[in-house]
């Protein structure tokens, strides 16, 4: 018999202040590992780990790779590196963004799952988008149990809205109170546990993925249907994998999205496919100013005239092309849910 003494906890957007209240009710003596992935710029400093050792729990600091996993402690993601978890030990690593972020969720609760099977603990906290539903997912099957902060009590409630609807969750509690529930929760004891062996071979190769191996090795394309999208991060082909009645897809260089995240994704580089429109219109329309402005200089006027005339057309589809940012939307599966219960409210 082992207890449920692995914790994982992932937040996003909102998620700083959620994870300093978790953090602030567990007891000193918890005796479990504690990881964290917190999203945030490649390019900051890291300081959750000073803001947690301030609050007097488990010490915390950020996770360096190799070293082994022991109770008693809090781990946190560094900046632009992955954290995983191999069997007693931590791996930080460099692999493909999954859902646009790297540190992401999904991989620290897929190889947690992996590793460790039941006696895992997933917490999903403030946060926009659904990054750590398919690692939830992932801990549910293994045995483990899921717990999501209280939508009503996130800042940003987008990552607990859709963990609830991709799993059953077994605890909905606000921040605060997540802390007495883990200390609860990790003296569970419980049998060994294992999961399904194609899950396993499919598990195995995202993990292998989140620790940079080659994905073509892993043959990713096995686990899934090609379809006719293209990463956001590198154009490659991705595949979509289906879990839970949830698709989720990957190129074959490695990154990762759920359909929300690709979406959105998406959505973003349309915009910057407008305004790179844009320039490129308004560079041709000042091109051929100046070169009117030239032949109006060497007197050839009926020539100049049409370079102006061509500039004008330009000038006029640069303003089309304005309209179309002005009215691109940027997507999400929450914004789609927003707007249709607006319609149903307004039809009603």
């Amino acid at each position: 018999m082992n207890k449920r003494n692995i914790i994982v906890i992932g937040a996003s957007a909102g998620g700083f202040e959620a994870i300093k209240q978790l953090v602030a009710g567990l007891p000193n003596d918890l005796d479990a590992a504690v990881l964290i992935v917190w999203h945030m710029s490649p390019d900051v400093r890291g300081v959750l780990p000073e803001a947690l050792n301030r609050l007097n729990s488990l010490p915390a600091g950020h996770a360096v790779n190799y070293e082994p996993l022991k109770t008693g402690r809090i781990y946190v993601a560094r900046p632009d590196y992955h954290l995983v978890v191999e069997k007693d030990e931590i791996r930080v690593t460099h692999g493909p963004k999954e859902n646009r972020f790297r540190p992401a969720i999904d991989p620290l609760f897929r190889s947690a799952a992996f590793a460790y099977h039941n006696r895992v603990i997933g917490v999903i906290l403030s946060g926009a988008l659904d990054d750590g539903s398919a690692g939830l997912w992932t801990i549910k099957q293994c045995g483990g149990l899921a717990v999501v902060q209280d939508s009503l009590d996130a800042e940003v409630p987008s990552m607990p809205e859709n963990a609830m609807r991709a799993v059953v969750v077994d605890h909905v509690v606000p921040a605060a109170q997540i802390g007495p529930l883990l200390a609860q929760l990790s003296q569970q004891q419980v049998a060994s546990n294992g999961i399904k062996m194609g899950e396993d071979k499919r598990t195995l190769m995202e993990i292998n993925i989140a620790m940079d191996q080659d994905p073509l090795k892993n043959n990713i394309m096995q686990f899934g249907q090609l379809t006719p999208y293209t990463c956001p991060e590198c154009h490659g082909v991705l595949t979509a994998l289906s879990e839970g009645g949830r698709l989720r897809f990957r190129c074959h260089t490695g990154h990762a999205f759920s359909a929300d995240s690709l979406l959105a994704g998406i959505s973003e580089s349309i915009e910057e496919s407008l305004w790179s429109a844009i320039r490129s219109v308004q560079e041709s329309a000042m091109l051929l100013n100046h070169m009117g402005d030239h032949f109006a200089e060497v007197n050839q006027p009926r020539l100049a005239a049409m370079y102006f005339k061509k500039a004008k057309e330009a000038e006029r589809r640069v303003d089309i092309v304005r309209q179309a940012v002005q009215q691109h939307e940027q997507l999400s599966a929450g914004s789609i849910q927003q707007q249709a219960n607006s319609a149903g409210n307004n039809n009603g």
